[in-house]
């Protein structure tokens, strides 16, 4: 190789400023189009777990009633199938506690068990929205 192939090759290496810029903006367009999709579905995640929760304890009521006759007192709460039924009490995604109401105000006869969602508090909708076993 002589001199001036080396010259041509040695400045061949490597990328310059546009290409690295160019490469960046399209980076950055694909994450402004796929991160909002992905943070979407966070919520929809967490109401589903909430969900699956609420499925799962009431079929663990459903084991405590086969044994003792009668669903736990709200005053007992969630408590009382920890030990023989649960590890422990889960809480909600949004890591507040299950509401138990028992005898139950939608289910007169058993009980109600629900989330009021992300926000808190009654009603709302998408993540907000109560989740519970009566509907």
């Amino acid at each position: 190789m002589n001199a001036k192939q080396a010259r041509k090759a040695s400045k061949q290496q490597g990328f310059t400023l546009i290409e690295i810029l160019v490469v960046v903006a399209i980076i950055g367009i694909l994450a402004s189009i796929i991160v909002p999709k992905l943070t979407s579905k966070v919520g929809y995640a967490r109401s589903q777990t909430a969900y699956h929760d609420i499925k799962t304890l009431s079929s663990v009521m459903e084991l405590y009633k086969l044994d003792k006759f009668n669903y736990p007192g709200s005053d007992q709460g969630l408590s009382v199938l920890v030990g023989d039924y649960l590890d422990k009490v889960p809480k909600d995604p949004w890591n507040r506690e299950y509401i138990y109401l028992s005898p139950g105000v939608h289910n007169a006869k058993s009980f109600d068990l629900y989330s009021y969602g992300a926000d808190g508090t009654a009603g709302g909708s998408d993540e907000n929205k109560d989740i519970n076993n009566w509907e």
